[in-house]
């Protein structure tokens, strides 16, 4: 049985001209650890880079074909958005990453990375798009104060 992980914190990496950045070295561990690699792909609702390690990837892919049908336009646009975009990453000895051109571009990455934790996913943004996201979170969650389900669960004892 796989041991559990999570991606956690926010963690501001420099990017160099090449687009080479540092996993942070947590992530790094969780990677080795799952003898896994790292798979990112463009947000699909966010200006930001999507990652996660290939198992997630693998059960969205399972999930996806589960809930839509298979030949239907929505599979076709999600696998393509997604699929269709994710490319695989192994990291250098120092622990480096070589984005390209096109993550950066849509991420609006120069020189800063913004890692954020997210679970059993990561997100990577640049510093000034996360820190508006950041504030519109807190304030969303703050404003509506969500229950989750476990909370309910106990609620019902």
């Amino acid at each position: 049985m796989r041991k559990t992980f999570l991606f956690l914190d926010t963690v501001y990496n420099k990017v160099d001209n090449k687009g080479r950045v540092s996993l942070p070295a947590d992530y790094r561990s969780i990677v080795k650890e799952l003898n896994s690699e790292i798979v990112c792909y463009r947000s699909l609702t966010a200006p930001c880079i999507e990652g996660c390690v290939e198992d997630l990837l693998e059960k969205l892919a399972v999930e996806i074909e589960t809930s839509t049908d298979f030949f239907s336009q929505a599979q076709d646009d999600l696998t393509n958005l997604i699929f269709g975009d994710a490319k695989r990453f192994t990291f250098d000895s120092t622990g480096r990453i070589v984005l390209s051109e096109k993550l950066l571009k849509h991420a609006d990455i120069t020189d800063v990375a913004v890692f954020v934790g997210k679970g059993r996913k990561f997100q990577i943004w640049s510093p000034q798009n996360w820190e508006l996201e950041e504030a519109r979170v807190r304030s969303e969650v703050l404003k509506n104060r969500p229950i989750l389900n476990s909370a309910k669960a106990g609620e019902n004892k």
